[in-house]
């Protein structure tokens, strides 16, 4: 199952994905997170030092050879520079599971505490006036694009704060998307700001409250969200001794936090998942990218890159 986590900056997305990525590890599940935020703290939050998350490979340093191995042997594609983050697969291209010992895992994946994690890198000095961040989650949509997970599998994303989450396809690349509110106006309004935006492309978007410290914050929550509130989590000692660098083992989680996380892997589990509409959403937004700018750039018509007779199966074989 593919997740993601969205919401506004210091919403607490990032430490609710970090804990349901140890609460499923520990569960058995295997998993992998990914950090697709402009600001790139997934790897300490999971676990990792200051200085290892610093030295994370990220995925846009390998994004040439991530594509010419995303693309195998499919005839539809002519080169690696001849693909787009949008490019979808096709009869030939090689489909990504979560399988240690492959490409993706030997160049881009370390592990972090307990759970496997890639990264997209952080937005560099020398990217400044010359590139966006949607260049550096491109990596993230073009591998989800060449995903199949398996049931019990899961990936776990922690999207960019705010509507950039919603700037490019990466939002429809998901089986459960949740959006972390507190319990301020600001904190409901990007929840209703993100429900319109995924309402045009059939996608449902639970609402998890967090820092929830009294009745009074959860009757705000629940006044607000109505039955779009998923589940909640309180004010935790165990997130703030992590914070001050004194991670415990996700098993002292409290029992109340540990309840969301049940709640919430649960609705991921038990999400839709129709391939159908996967492979078509992947290519309505190739061909956009296509138009407006990836026929001109690569002097291709990357429409035909297409694959008319593919779609992307859960049972389908990958490495």
């Amino acid at each position: 199952m593919k997740i993601a986590f969205v919401g506004k900056g210091g919403s607490g997305k990032t430490t609710l994905a970090a804990l349901t990525a140890r609460y499923l590890a520990a569960r058995g599940n295997p998993v992998l997170a990914i950090d697709a935020d402009i600001n790139q703290h997934l790897a300490v939050a999971l676990g990792a030092t200051a200085e290892d998350a610093a030295a994370w490979p990220a995925l846009g340093e390998h994004l040439t050879e991530l594509k010419d191995w995303l693309r195998g042997t499919n005839p539809r594609i002519s080169s690696a520079e001849a693909m787009l983050k949008t490019t979808p697969p096709g009869a030939g291209s090689r489909l990504v599971g979560l399988s240690p010992g492959t490409f993706l895992y030997e160049r881009c994946v370390r592990r972090a505490g307990q759970v496997d994690l890639a990264v997209t890198g952080p937005f560099a000095e020398s990217d400044l006036g010359v590139a966006c961040y949607h260049s550096k989650v491109g990596a993230v949509e073009l591998l989800l694009n060449h995903m199949v997970d398996g049931h019990d599998e899961y990936v776990v994303v922690d999207m960019t704060a705010g509507a950039d989450a919603f700037a490019s396809g990466l939002f429809t690349r998901f089986d459960a998307t949740f959006c972390v509110c507190e319990p301020t106006l600001r904190g409901v309004g990007v929840f209703a700001q993100y429900t319109e935006y995924a309402r045009e492309y059939g996608i449902t978007v639970h609402a998890v409250g967090n820092k929830v410290e009294d009745a009074a914050d959860l009757e705000f929550l629940r006044e607000h969200l109505g039955d779009a509130l998923l589940t909640y989590a309180r004010r935790s000692s165990f997130v703030r001794a992590a914070e001050r660098g004194a991670a415990g083992p996700i098993s002292e989680l409290e029992e109340a936090n540990a309840a969301a996380l049940d709640t919430i892997i649960t609705a991921a589990a038990n999400a839709p998942r129709d391939p159908v509409r996967y492979t078509q959403q992947a290519v309505e937004f190739h061909l956009r990218n296509a138009e407006a700018w990836g026929n001109a750039r690569t002097g291709e018509d990357l429409s035909q890159q297409i694959d008319p007779d593919f779609v992307v199966g859960y049972a389908q074989q990958a490495v």
